[in-house]
């Protein structure tokens, strides 16, 4: 008798959680398609407003050191400033100042000094 007490006791509280999940569950999926529903207004209405024009990205790490050595145009840039800015490891950026120096996208300045060509 006890141990059929304590099955139905794990059996209901197993049924209260599963309740308490499928409720959070219909929330979610409420707010899910009030969010679908809105977001579908809201697209209509940015695509008769014009974009103001932005400036191009840089698509590759390669672009984005020219990007930064051509901004610095006075002094150049080394490469302890070029891993500050992009965060990338001191290797790479060393091979990408190679790269980009046989393409001749930037110059050599001085030692370890670069600038856009």
């Amino acid at each position: 008798m006890r141990k059929l007490r304590k099955d139905l006791q794990t059996v209901t509280r197993a049924l209260e959680t599963l309740t308490k999940k499928t409720e959070r569950l219909t929330k979610a999926v409420d707010k899910l398609e009030k969010a679908q529903t809105s977001g579908k207004q809201k697209a209509k209405a940015k695509t008769t407003k014009k974009a103001p024009a932005k400036e191009p990205t840089a698509r590759t790490a390669n672009d984005q050191v020219v990007n930064i050595i051509k901004g610095i145009k006075e002094k150049g840039a080394d490469v302890p400033t070029l891993i500050k800015k992009t965060g990338f490891e001191d290797e790479k950026i060393r091979n990408m100042v190679f790269r980009t120096t046989k393409h001749g996208k930037i110059k050599r300045a001085g030692r370890g000094v670069y600038i856009g060509a």
